[in-house]
């Protein structure tokens, strides 16, 4: 998990997830202490649309997290996006 992930946090995280969420991720708080296999979450709640609703502090359990979606570095996709343009056009 990095700053950006997308993710989908379940009863299978921590109980006080009775209804899933979506979360962004803004980093892993590793300042804190935590028991074996549990880790603290700093990032934003997202709505309906996608949308930060709510920044939050989570203490969850790392192997009931669901990665959604990871963000990606934009310049490496870039490049790979003109060398498929290059490659269409030859």
């Amino acid at each position: 998990m990095k700053a950006g992930d997308v993710l989908h946090l379940t009863r299978t995280a921590s109980p006080q997830f009775v209804r899933p969420i979506f979360f962004r991720l803004i980093k892993i708080r590793s300042d804190l202490h935590t028991y074996d296999g549990w880790t603290w979450l700093d990032g934003y709640q997202l709505d309906k649309k996608g949308d930060a609703s709510v920044r939050r502090e989570l203490y969850v359990l790392k192997g009931g997290v669901k990665l959604l979606h990871s963000q990606t570095d934009p310049h490496t996709h870039a490049v790979r996006n003109n060398a498929t343009k290059r490659a269409d056009h030859m």
